[in-house]
C-alpha cells in the first residue's frame, strides 16, 4: 500500500460565524493552522486528516473582542494553545461529497464534528505541484467545548449564539514521497509556501 502525503497549503482558510444578540452575526477566522492529509492507494474515501489551530490566532476585526475570545471564558489560549482536529472516518456520498467525522479537541474537551466536504477536483499549479481542492462546512455547539462566555450575561444564549458555523476551503498540496513532515508548522497567510 501507498500513502500520499498532503499538506495544506496558506491559500487554505477557515472561517465562523455566531449570532450576537440574537439579531447580528460575528464573523471570524484564525489564521494561523496547519494540517496533513494521508491518502492510501489514491483513496480519497480512506483519508486521514490531522489539523492544528493556533486557538491564539482568532481573529473577527475587532482588537477587544479578540482579546476576550483569548481568555479563560471562552478559549483560554495560555492553558490550551492549540485546537486540533483528527478524522475517526470519511464516508463518500457522492462522486464529489464526502462526510468526515472527526474529533475535534478544543479548551481540553473532546467532541464529535461532522464535516459535510465537497472536493474541487486535483489539478497542476504553475509549478508543476499537484493541488487538490475541497470546501467543508460543519456547526458546532460552543459550550460543548466549553466556551461558556460570561456567564452572568449569557445564561441563555442571549449575547452570543449557542451555534457555531465553521467553513473550511482547503488547498491540499501533494508531497513528494521522500518529503520532509511540515506538520509542526503552524500556517500563516503571510508566509508562502509550496
Amino acid at each position: 500500500m501507498s500513502i500520499e502525503r498532503w499538506e495544506i497549503a496558506s491559500s487554505s482558510t477557515i472561517h465562523f460565524t455566531v449570532r450576537h444578540l440574537l439579531i447580528s452575526k460575528v464573523r471570524g477566522r484564525f489564521s494561523r493552522w496547519s494540517g496533513t492529509v494521508l491518502v492510501p492507494d489514491g483513496d480519497w474515501g480512506r483519508a486521514t486528516v490531522d489539523v492544528a489551530i493556533d486557538a491564539s490566532s482568532i481573529d473577527t476585526g475587532i482588537a477587544k473582542r479578540d482579546t476576550d475570545l483569548r481568555t479563560a471564558n471562552f478559549l483560554d489560549v495560555e492553558r490550551y494553545p492549540e485546537i486540533t482536529f483528527r478524522t475517526l472516518y470519511i464516508t463518500a456520498r457522492q462522486a464529489d461529497a464526502l462526510q468526515i467525522v472527526g474529533e475535534l479537541t478544543m479548551k481540553g474537551r473532546v467532541g464529535e464534528v461532522i464535516l459535510a466536504a465537497e472536493s474541487g477536483g486535483v489539478a497542476l499549479d504553475e509549478s508543476g505541484y499537484e493541488r487538490a481542492r475541497f470546501c467543508a462546512k460543519a456547526a458546532i455547539r460552543r459550550r460543548d467545548f466549553g466556551a461558556s462566555g460570561n456567564v452572568a450575561w449569557d445564561n441563555y444564549g442571549v449575547m452570543i449564539g449557542e451555534r457555531i458555523d465553521i467553513e473550511i476551503d482547503v488547498e491540499a498540496v501533494r508531497q513528494p514521497a521522500a518529503a520532509i513532515s511540515f506538520s509542526s508548522d503552524i500556517h500563516d497567510p503571510t508566509v508562502t509556501h509550496a
